[in-house]
C-alpha cells in the first residue's frame, strides 16, 4: 500500500446503480444490501468522526456509536457501512428515523432504548495511509484485518464470491428487514461519488387505488406524484406511498385524465378524518420530509394502477414505487395488503454468521 496522507472529510461515499439481476460475469464479490444510514466512520488521533451519505456529521445522533468505534478502530483509519438498528425482528428502519430528533435528552434515551450498530463494508485508509487507490479484494482483505476481533455493535459484512450463495442471500435475508445484494468488481478501486458498484433488490408489482396527487415541485399545471392505497382487513384504505415516475409530458396529461375525479373527492374522503385527527396520511409532516410541501388533491379513490415496488415496511412501501400501467380491469375494492408478498422471517444473527 503506497504511502499518502489520511484522507480528509468529507468524503462522498462510492454509491451502486441498479441492476435487474445477479451478474453472471467472473470477478464480482457479493454482500448484503443494508438498510439503514450510509455513513464513514473517520477515525482519527483521538476521536471519531461519523459522515453522513450527504456529508453532515451523524455524531450527536449516535453518541452510543461514538464511543463504541473509538473503543474499537485504530487511530487514523476510515470506514464505510451503515448505521442501522437490530432488533429481534429485524432491521428497524422506522427507529432508525426517530434518532433524527433535536432534543438531546430524546437522543440520550433512545441510545438506551433502541442503540444503534455499525455495519462495516468497505476501508478508504488504515494507519493514517489511503486505500482508494487498491482494489477491492485488497480492500476486504485489509478490511478483515483491521475488524478480526470486532465486537458488537461493530460488524464485519458478510461476502461470498459464489453467485449462487448470493442468490440465496438476496431471497433469505429481506425476512431479517435486508433489501437486496450488493455486486462490487474486485478489481475496482474506491470511487468517491461515482456509482461503481451493483445493487440487486426485490421487484414485485402490486394493484392500487389512485386516491389523490401531489403537484409537480411549484407548479399547478402538472402531476408530481400519485398517492395509493390499500385496502385493509378492516376495509379502511391506508395510504401506502406514492408513484411519481412520469415524463413532464406525462404529468401534463396526467393533470387533464385525472381532473373528472377531483368533483367532490373532498367529502368523505377515506384520509380526510385521519389527517384531522392523528395528523396521518399523504399530508403528515415528519422529521423525515424536512418541511417539504406535502399537500395534496384528493381524488375519488376509483382508478387503479399497477406499480413495482421492491419492500414493504410495516403498512407502506420503503420507497417510492414504479408506475407501469393502469388497470381499468380492477375493482378499487380489490386492492388490498393479501395480495403482497409476505417475507419468512428471518434471524439477524445468521445474517452476521454469514
Amino acid at each position: 500500500m503506497a504511502a499518502s496522507d489520511l484522507p480528509a472529510p468529507p468524503i462522498e461515499p462510492m454509491l451502486a446503480k441498479i441492476a435487474d439481476a445477479l451478474p453472471d460475469e467472473p470477478g464480482f464479490q457479493f454482500e448484503p444490501k443494508w438498510d439503514g444510514f450510509r455513513a464513514l466512520a473517520f477515525r482519527q488521533s483521538d476521536s471519531l468522526l461519523l459522515q453522513s451519505r450527504d456529508l453532515k456529521p451523524l455524531n450527536r445522533y449516535f453518541p452510543e456509536l461514538e464511543q463504541a468505534l473509538i473503543a474499537q478502530l485504530p487511530p487514523r483509519c476510515i470506514l464505510d457501512g451503515e448505521i442501522v438498528i437490530a432488533t429481534p425482528r429485524g432491521l428497524d428502519f422506522d427507529a432508525l428515523q426517530q434518532r433524527l430528533h433535536p432534543a438531546a435528552t430524546r437522543v440520550q434515551r433512545l441510545a438506551r432504548e433502541t442503540p444503534a450498530s455499525f455495519v462495516a463494508f468497505d476501508v478508504l485508509a488504515a494507519d493514517g495511509r489511503s486505500a482508494l487507490a487498491l482494489s477491492q479484494a485488497e480492500r476486504r482483505v485489509l478490511l478483515e484485518a483491521l475488524l478480526v476481533d470486532a465486537a458488537p455493535p461493530l460488524h464485519l459484512t458478510p461476502v461470498t464470491h459464489d453467485r449462487a450463495q448470493a442468490a440465496r442471500w438476496l431471497a433469505q435475508f429481506e425476512g431479517a428487514g435486508l433489501d437486496g445484494v450488493v455486486a462490487k468488481l474486485e478489481s475496482a478501486v474506491y470511487e468517491p461519488g461515482k456509482r461503481a458498484m451493483l445493487k440487486i433488490k426485490h421487484a414485485r408489482s402490486a394493484d392500487c387505488v389512485v386516491a389523490g396527487f401531489r403537484w409537480y415541485k411549484d407548479r399547478t399545471d402538472a402531476v408530481g406524484s400519485l398517492l395509493l392505497g390499500l385496502y385493509d382487513d378492516t376495509d379502511t384504505l391506508r395510504h401506502v406511498g406514492v408513484t411519481s415516475s412520469f415524463t413532464l409530458a406525462r404529468r401534463h396529461d396526467l393533470l387533464q385524465e385525472l381532473a373528472p375525479l377531483r368533483a367532490g373527492a373532498a367529502t368523505a374522503h377515506p384520509w380526510q378524518a385521519a389527517l384531522e385527527t392523528a395528523g396521518q396520511g399523504p399530508g403528515a409532516q415528519s422529521r423525515w420530509s424536512r418541511g417539504k410541501d406535502l399537500s395534496w388533491v384528493p381524488l375519488r379513490p376509483e382508478r387503479v394502477c399497477e406499480v413495482r415496488y421492491d419492500h414493504l415496511q410495516g403498512l407502506r412501501f420503503r420507497h417510492a414505487t414504479t408506475f407501469m400501467r393502469w388497470r381499468p380491469d380492477k375493482p378499487p375494492a380489490a386492492c388490498r395488503y393479501d395480495q403482497l408478498a409476505v417475507t419468512t422471517p428471518y434471524e439477524l444473527a445468521r445474517v452476521f454468521g454469514a
